[in-house]
């Protein structure tokens, strides 16, 4: 019938936003040594995205950059890659990247950050814990 049509396409279409959606499972509120928030993290499994969101009023010069970077409970430190310009920015980030991340950190770094596999260079002005969202 019409009707039955009419629902399977608004199951579809609400299955579709449902599957683009963000999932946040994972969140971190990088401060400074004053506890003033700086910068929001959310880690979205099910888009590999690591979103960034500035809420403090720190801007690096315009030679430096700020580096994400992820120590894991296991002790490794890894970088997750730099920090541009601007409000929001989005990372592809695998699960198994931040699934045992303990803390995150953003360091000040030579602008476009370190070479890849190098540790940080420069102070780390930004850290906070990475905990799991209950779903």
């Amino acid at each position: 019938t019409q009707q039955q049509s009419l629902l399977a396409q608004q199951n579809a279409q609400l299955a579709q936003r449902l599957e683009a959606a963000p999932q946040v499972q994972y969140v971190a509120v990088l401060s400074d040594d004053k506890s003033a928030a700086s910068v929001l993290v959310t880690y979205d499994p099910k888009h590999n995205n690591l979103t960034m969101k500035r809420v403090g009023g720190f801007q690096e010069a315009p030679d430096k950059s700020l580096q994400l970077w992820a120590v894991h409970t296991s002790g490794d430190v890894k970088s997750l890659g730099v920090m541009p310009e601007g409000g929001v920015v989005k990372l592809t980030a695998a699960e198994n990247q931040v699934k045992d991340v303990g803390v995150l950190a953003l360091s000040l770094e030579p602008k476009g950050g370190v070479p890849p596999g190098m540790p940080a260079s420069g102070p780390i002005l930004f850290k906070g814990q990475l905990i799991q969202a209950p779903l």
